[in-house]
Protein backbone atom coordinates (compact mmCIF):
# COMPACT_ATOMS: atom_id res chain seq x y z
CA UNK A 1 0.00 0.00 0.00
CA UNK A 2 1.70 3.20 -1.19
CA UNK A 3 -0.74 5.73 0.21
CA UNK A 4 -1.57 6.85 3.72
CA UNK A 5 -3.64 9.61 5.24
CA UNK A 6 -1.34 12.46 6.24
CA UNK A 7 -2.26 15.79 7.78
CA UNK A 8 -1.51 18.83 5.67
CA UNK A 9 -1.38 22.58 5.49
CA UNK A 10 -2.88 24.34 2.52
CA UNK A 11 -1.15 27.26 0.82
CA UNK A 12 -3.08 28.12 -2.34
CA UNK A 13 -3.02 31.07 -4.70
CA UNK A 14 -6.62 30.73 -5.91
CA UNK A 15 -9.33 28.35 -4.74
CA UNK A 16 -12.99 28.41 -3.79
CA UNK A 17 -13.20 28.96 -0.04
CA UNK A 18 -16.48 28.12 1.74
CA UNK A 19 -16.89 29.25 5.36
CA UNK A 20 -19.72 28.03 7.58
CA UNK A 21 -20.91 30.72 9.98
CA UNK A 22 -23.00 29.17 12.72
CA UNK A 23 -24.75 30.59 15.79
CA UNK A 24 -24.07 29.05 19.23
CA UNK A 25 -27.82 28.43 19.61
CA UNK A 26 -30.82 28.77 17.32
CA UNK A 27 -31.73 32.24 16.13
CA UNK A 28 -32.51 34.24 13.00
CA UNK A 29 -30.70 34.22 9.66
CA UNK A 30 -30.62 37.75 8.25
CA UNK A 31 -29.47 37.19 4.65
CA UNK A 32 -30.57 35.25 1.57
CA UNK A 33 -28.83 32.94 -0.88
CA UNK A 34 -27.00 35.02 -3.48
CA UNK A 35 -26.53 38.06 -1.25
CA UNK A 36 -23.16 39.77 -1.50
CA UNK A 37 -21.54 40.24 1.92
CA UNK A 38 -18.38 41.79 3.30
CA UNK A 39 -16.49 40.71 6.45
CA UNK A 40 -18.57 42.98 8.71
CA UNK A 41 -21.99 41.98 7.35
CA UNK A 42 -24.10 40.45 10.14
CA UNK A 43 -25.52 37.24 8.69
CA UNK A 44 -27.34 35.79 11.74
CA UNK A 45 -28.22 36.74 15.28
CA UNK A 46 -29.64 35.26 18.45
CA UNK A 47 -30.01 36.20 22.09
CA UNK A 48 -28.36 34.53 25.04
CA UNK A 49 -30.71 34.46 28.05
CA UNK A 50 -29.48 36.64 30.89
CA UNK A 51 -28.56 35.22 34.32
CA UNK A 52 -31.35 34.61 36.83
CA UNK A 53 -31.40 36.16 40.31
CA UNK A 54 -33.36 34.57 43.12
CA UNK A 55 -35.04 36.98 45.58
CA UNK A 56 -36.58 35.37 48.68
CA UNK A 57 -39.48 37.78 49.16
CA UNK A 58 -41.21 35.65 51.81
CA UNK A 59 -38.16 35.83 54.09
CA UNK A 60 -37.57 39.51 53.41
CA UNK A 61 -41.16 40.43 54.32
CA UNK A 62 -41.52 37.79 57.05
CA UNK A 63 -44.68 36.42 55.48
CA UNK A 64 -45.93 32.99 54.39
CA UNK A 65 -44.97 31.94 50.82
CA UNK A 66 -48.63 31.81 49.75
CA UNK A 67 -49.02 35.51 50.68
CA UNK A 68 -46.20 36.66 48.37
CA UNK A 69 -48.37 37.18 45.23
CA UNK A 70 -50.66 39.59 47.13
CA UNK A 71 -47.65 41.67 48.23
CA UNK A 72 -46.09 42.01 44.79
CA UNK A 73 -46.06 45.52 43.27
CA UNK A 74 -44.64 44.09 40.04
CA UNK A 75 -46.05 40.98 38.40
CA UNK A 76 -44.67 38.14 36.32
CA UNK A 77 -43.33 39.21 32.87
CA UNK A 78 -43.07 42.87 33.95
CA UNK A 79 -39.82 44.79 33.39
CA UNK A 80 -38.09 46.12 36.50
CA UNK A 81 -35.16 48.42 37.17
CA UNK A 82 -32.37 48.00 39.69
CA UNK A 83 -33.42 49.52 43.03
CA UNK A 84 -37.11 49.60 42.09
CA UNK A 85 -39.67 48.55 44.72
CA UNK A 86 -41.10 45.15 43.72
CA UNK A 87 -42.89 43.97 46.87
CA UNK A 88 -44.25 45.46 50.08
CA UNK A 89 -45.95 43.96 53.13
CA UNK A 90 -49.36 45.13 54.35
CA UNK A 91 -47.92 46.26 57.69
CA UNK A 92 -49.98 46.90 60.85
CA UNK A 93 -52.79 49.37 60.31
CA UNK A 94 -50.87 50.52 57.25
CA UNK A 95 -47.72 51.18 59.29
CA UNK A 96 -44.41 49.33 59.85
CA UNK A 97 -44.36 48.11 56.28
CA UNK A 98 -41.45 46.01 54.98
CA UNK A 99 -40.36 46.23 51.35
CA UNK A 100 -38.13 44.50 48.79
CA UNK A 101 -36.20 46.30 46.08
CA UNK A 102 -35.01 44.78 42.84
CA UNK A 103 -31.28 43.84 42.92
CA UNK A 104 -30.82 44.09 39.13
CA UNK A 105 -32.57 45.40 36.05
CA UNK A 106 -34.44 42.80 34.05
CA UNK A 107 -37.79 41.03 33.97
CA UNK A 108 -39.73 39.10 36.60
CA UNK A 109 -39.75 35.55 35.32
CA UNK A 110 -41.61 33.78 38.13
CA UNK A 111 -43.43 34.50 41.39
CA UNK A 112 -43.76 31.32 43.47
CA UNK A 113 -46.41 30.96 46.15
CA UNK A 114 -44.85 27.60 47.08
CA UNK A 115 -41.32 28.79 47.92
CA UNK A 116 -42.03 32.48 48.35
CA UNK A 117 -39.26 33.31 45.89
CA UNK A 118 -39.21 35.66 42.91
CA UNK A 119 -36.94 34.96 39.91
CA UNK A 120 -35.62 37.99 38.04
CA UNK A 121 -33.79 37.46 34.74
CA UNK A 122 -31.34 40.04 33.47
CA UNK A 123 -31.77 41.27 29.86
CA UNK A 124 -30.74 38.88 27.10
CA UNK A 125 -27.37 39.39 25.44
CA UNK A 126 -27.45 39.74 21.65
CA UNK A 127 -25.05 37.44 19.77
CA UNK A 128 -24.36 38.31 16.15
CA UNK A 129 -22.09 36.54 13.69
CA UNK A 130 -20.62 38.28 10.70
CA UNK A 131 -19.60 36.90 7.32
CA UNK A 132 -15.84 37.04 8.15
CA UNK A 133 -14.95 37.02 4.44
CA UNK A 134 -15.88 39.08 1.40
CA UNK A 135 -18.08 36.83 -0.74
CA UNK A 136 -21.58 35.55 -1.47
CA UNK A 137 -24.11 33.53 0.50
CA UNK A 138 -24.37 30.07 -1.08
CA UNK A 139 -26.41 28.19 1.52
CA UNK A 140 -28.74 28.92 4.41
CA UNK A 141 -28.77 26.83 7.58
CA UNK A 142 -32.27 27.69 8.88
CA UNK A 143 -32.17 28.95 12.44
CA UNK A 144 -28.43 28.29 12.63
CA UNK A 145 -26.37 30.28 10.13
CA UNK A 146 -25.07 30.38 6.56
CA UNK A 147 -22.31 29.25 4.24
CA UNK A 148 -20.32 32.09 2.65
CA UNK A 149 -18.10 31.47 -0.38
CA UNK A 150 -15.33 33.47 -1.96
CA UNK A 151 -12.54 32.87 -4.47
CA UNK A 152 -9.10 33.81 -3.29
CA UNK A 153 -5.74 32.99 -1.76
CA UNK A 154 -5.73 30.70 1.25
CA UNK A 155 -2.93 30.15 3.78
CA UNK A 156 -3.12 27.83 6.77
CA UNK A 157 -0.76 28.14 9.72
CA UNK A 158 0.56 25.72 12.33
CA UNK A 159 -0.54 27.68 15.38
CA UNK A 160 -2.36 30.90 16.20
CA UNK A 161 -3.87 32.96 18.97
CA UNK A 162 -6.53 35.67 18.91
CA UNK A 163 -9.88 35.98 17.19
CA UNK A 164 -11.09 36.99 13.76
CA UNK A 165 -9.86 40.22 12.17
CA UNK A 166 -9.75 41.72 8.71
CA UNK A 167 -7.21 44.31 7.60
CA UNK A 168 -4.72 45.07 4.80
CA UNK A 169 -1.56 42.96 4.53
CA UNK A 170 1.75 44.71 5.14
CA UNK A 171 5.01 42.82 4.55
CA UNK A 172 7.88 44.33 6.56
CA UNK A 173 10.52 41.60 6.16
CA UNK A 174 12.68 41.41 3.04
CA UNK A 175 13.23 37.65 3.13
CA UNK A 176 11.67 34.48 4.61
CA UNK A 177 14.55 34.22 7.09
CA UNK A 178 14.39 37.78 8.40
CA UNK A 179 13.34 38.39 12.01
CA UNK A 180 10.78 41.05 12.93
CA UNK A 181 12.39 43.36 15.48
CA UNK A 182 11.06 46.38 17.34
CA UNK A 183 12.88 48.90 15.16
CA UNK A 184 10.97 47.66 12.08
CA UNK A 185 7.62 48.66 13.60
CA UNK A 186 6.14 52.14 13.35
CA UNK A 187 2.74 53.84 13.31
CA UNK A 188 2.26 52.64 9.75
CA UNK A 189 1.61 49.16 11.18
CA UNK A 190 -1.55 50.40 12.90
CA UNK A 191 -4.61 48.60 11.58
CA UNK A 192 -2.48 46.27 9.42
CA UNK A 193 -1.77 42.54 9.32
CA UNK A 194 2.01 42.69 9.62
CA UNK A 195 3.88 39.82 7.93
CA UNK A 196 7.49 38.81 8.38
CA UNK A 197 9.99 36.01 8.02
CA UNK A 198 11.54 33.62 10.50
CA UNK A 199 10.17 34.86 13.83
CA UNK A 200 9.14 37.84 15.94
CA UNK A 201 10.81 38.93 19.16
CA UNK A 202 8.67 39.49 22.25
CA UNK A 203 9.48 43.22 22.38
CA UNK A 204 8.41 43.58 18.74
CA UNK A 205 5.15 41.77 19.44
CA UNK A 206 4.43 44.10 22.33
CA UNK A 207 5.22 47.08 20.13
CA UNK A 208 2.77 45.84 17.49
CA UNK A 209 0.09 45.71 20.17
CA UNK A 210 1.06 49.21 21.32
CA UNK A 211 0.77 50.76 17.84
CA UNK A 212 -2.55 49.00 17.20
CA UNK A 213 -1.67 46.37 14.58
CA UNK A 214 -4.57 44.06 13.73
CA UNK A 215 -2.48 40.93 13.31
CA UNK A 216 0.90 39.40 12.64
CA UNK A 217 1.99 36.45 10.48
CA UNK A 218 5.46 34.94 11.01
CA UNK A 219 7.31 31.70 10.39
CA UNK A 220 8.06 30.96 14.04
CA UNK A 221 7.97 32.22 17.60
CA UNK A 222 9.51 31.15 20.88
CA UNK A 223 6.95 29.08 22.78
CA UNK A 224 7.75 30.62 26.16
CA UNK A 225 7.14 34.12 24.73
CA UNK A 226 3.48 33.22 24.24
CA UNK A 227 3.15 32.29 27.91
CA UNK A 228 4.89 35.51 28.92
CA UNK A 229 2.54 37.54 26.75
CA UNK A 230 -0.65 35.80 27.92
CA UNK A 231 0.35 35.30 31.54
CA UNK A 232 -0.25 31.53 31.25
CA UNK A 233 0.96 28.66 29.09
CA UNK A 234 -1.11 27.43 26.17
CA UNK A 235 -2.04 23.77 26.56
CA UNK A 236 -3.64 21.23 24.22
CA UNK A 237 -6.86 23.11 23.73
CA UNK A 238 -8.70 25.46 21.42
CA UNK A 239 -7.20 28.92 21.02
CA UNK A 240 -8.83 31.94 19.43
CA UNK A 241 -10.47 33.62 22.42
CA UNK A 242 -7.33 35.35 23.71
CA UNK A 243 -7.64 39.11 24.08
CA UNK A 244 -4.12 40.47 23.65
CA UNK A 245 -4.89 43.25 21.19
CA UNK A 246 -4.04 41.44 17.96
CA UNK A 247 -4.25 38.07 16.22
CA UNK A 248 -1.15 36.01 15.50
CA UNK A 249 -0.56 33.17 13.03
CA UNK A 250 2.63 31.09 13.02
CA UNK A 251 3.13 29.32 9.69
CA UNK A 252 6.05 26.94 10.42
CA UNK A 253 6.31 26.16 14.15
CA UNK A 254 8.00 27.19 17.39
CA UNK A 255 11.54 28.51 17.22
CA UNK A 256 13.48 30.47 14.62
CA UNK A 257 12.01 28.92 11.48
CA UNK A 258 12.14 30.70 8.11
CA UNK A 259 8.73 31.10 6.52
CA UNK A 260 8.29 28.70 3.60
CA UNK A 261 9.39 30.42 0.40
CA UNK A 262 6.10 29.80 -1.40
CA UNK A 263 4.13 31.20 1.56
CA UNK A 264 6.37 34.27 1.75
CA UNK A 265 6.09 34.96 -1.98
CA UNK A 266 2.31 34.54 -1.90
CA UNK A 267 2.08 37.06 0.95
CA UNK A 268 4.38 39.41 -0.98
CA UNK A 269 2.05 39.23 -4.00
CA UNK A 270 -0.92 40.09 -1.76
CA UNK A 271 0.64 43.11 -0.06
CA UNK A 272 -1.90 45.88 0.43
CA UNK A 273 -4.87 43.57 -0.13
CA UNK A 274 -7.58 43.20 2.51
CA UNK A 275 -7.29 39.87 4.32
CA UNK A 276 -9.50 37.99 6.76
CA UNK A 277 -7.54 36.20 9.44
CA UNK A 278 -8.30 33.90 12.37
CA UNK A 279 -5.92 32.58 15.03
CA UNK A 280 -8.25 29.79 16.20
CA UNK A 281 -6.31 26.53 16.60
CA UNK A 282 -7.22 23.06 17.77
CA UNK A 283 -4.71 20.25 17.51
CA UNK A 284 -6.85 17.45 18.90
CA UNK A 285 -9.73 15.65 17.17
CA UNK A 286 -11.62 18.01 14.88
CA UNK A 287 -8.49 19.89 13.86
CA UNK A 288 -8.85 23.65 13.42
CA UNK A 289 -6.04 25.55 11.70
CA UNK A 290 -5.36 29.29 11.88
CA UNK A 291 -5.93 30.84 8.47
CA UNK A 292 -5.51 33.87 6.24
CA UNK A 293 -7.99 34.43 3.40
CA UNK A 294 -7.65 37.08 0.68
CA UNK A 295 -10.39 37.48 -1.89
CA UNK A 296 -8.97 37.81 -5.41
CA UNK A 297 -12.04 37.96 -7.69
CA UNK A 298 -15.74 37.22 -8.09
CA UNK A 299 -15.43 34.50 -10.73
CA UNK A 300 -16.20 31.18 -9.09
CA UNK A 301 -14.37 29.05 -11.65
CA UNK A 302 -11.89 26.93 -9.68
CA UNK A 303 -13.19 23.44 -9.01
CA UNK A 304 -10.72 23.05 -6.15
CA UNK A 305 -12.12 23.95 -2.78
CA UNK A 306 -10.54 24.40 0.62
CA UNK A 307 -11.51 21.77 3.12
CA UNK A 308 -10.22 19.55 5.87
CA UNK A 309 -6.47 19.18 5.61
CA UNK A 310 -5.39 15.69 4.69
CA UNK A 311 -4.91 13.53 1.58
CA UNK A 312 -2.91 10.58 0.30
CA UNK A 313 0.86 10.84 0.07
CA UNK A 314 2.24 10.48 -3.42
CA UNK A 315 5.55 10.94 -5.15
CA UNK A 316 6.22 14.55 -6.07
CA UNK A 317 4.08 16.19 -3.39
CA UNK A 318 5.51 18.72 -0.97
CA UNK A 319 5.81 17.82 2.69
CA UNK A 320 7.00 19.60 5.79
CA UNK A 321 9.16 17.55 8.16
CA UNK A 322 7.91 18.01 11.73
CA UNK A 323 10.56 16.16 13.76
CA UNK A 324 14.30 16.56 14.24
CA UNK A 325 16.82 16.58 12.63
CA UNK A 326 15.05 18.32 9.73
CA UNK A 327 12.25 19.96 11.71
CA UNK A 328 10.49 22.66 9.69
CA UNK A 329 12.13 21.87 6.35
CA UNK A 330 10.09 21.59 3.14
CA UNK A 331 10.94 18.58 0.99
CA UNK A 332 9.57 16.65 -1.99
CA UNK A 333 8.46 13.03 -1.74
CA UNK A 334 10.83 11.00 -3.90
CA UNK A 335 9.39 7.56 -3.27
CA UNK A 336 7.07 5.63 -0.96
CA UNK A 337 8.50 2.22 0.02
CA UNK A 338 5.65 -0.20 0.59
CA UNK A 339 7.22 -2.29 3.35
CA UNK A 340 7.82 -0.97 6.89
CA UNK A 341 11.47 -0.59 7.89
CA UNK A 342 13.33 -0.70 11.19
CA UNK A 343 14.40 2.76 12.33
CA UNK A 344 17.63 3.57 14.25
CA UNK A 345 15.46 3.76 17.41
CA UNK A 346 14.48 0.13 16.94
CA UNK A 347 10.87 0.92 16.03
CA UNK A 348 9.35 -0.49 12.86
CA UNK A 349 7.42 2.06 10.82
CA UNK A 350 6.34 2.94 7.32
CA UNK A 351 8.61 5.55 5.78
CA UNK A 352 9.05 7.73 2.74
CA UNK A 353 12.12 8.98 0.90
CA UNK A 354 12.19 12.77 0.75
CA UNK A 355 14.36 15.02 -1.39
CA UNK A 356 15.58 18.00 0.62
CA UNK A 357 16.13 21.40 -1.00
CA UNK A 358 19.88 20.65 -1.30
CA UNK A 359 19.08 17.49 -3.27
CA UNK A 360 19.88 15.02 -0.48
CA UNK A 361 17.55 12.03 -0.23
CA UNK A 362 16.61 11.15 3.35
CA UNK A 363 14.39 8.46 4.86
CA UNK A 364 11.66 9.81 7.13
CA UNK A 365 8.83 8.08 9.02
CA UNK A 366 5.53 9.02 7.41
CA UNK A 367 4.20 10.08 10.82
CA UNK A 368 6.94 12.74 10.91
CA UNK A 369 5.72 14.74 7.91
CA UNK A 370 2.66 16.72 6.93
CA UNK A 371 1.61 17.55 3.41
CA UNK A 372 1.92 21.14 2.24
CA UNK A 373 -1.15 21.34 0.03
CA UNK A 374 -0.98 23.54 -3.03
Amino acid sequence: MAHAYTSGLRVSTRIVIPKTRRLPLRGDVLVSVGDRVDPDTVVAETYLPGPVHNVNVANALAIAPEDVPDCMLKQQDEAVEEGELIAESKGIFGLLKSSVRCPVSGMIEMVSEVTGQVLIREPSTPVRINAFIDGRITELLPGEGVVVETVGAYIQGIFGIGGEVHAPIRLIADSPGAEITGDMIDEGCSGQIVCGGSMIALDALRKLIEVGASGVVVGGMQYHDIGTLLGYQIGVAVTGGEEIGLTMVVTEGFGRLPMAERTFELIRSLQGREASMSGATQIRAGVIRPEIIVKTDDIQEPSERSGPAGRGLEAGCLVRMIRKPWFGEIATVASLPEQPVRLPTGAIARVLEARRENGEIVTVPRANVEIVEA
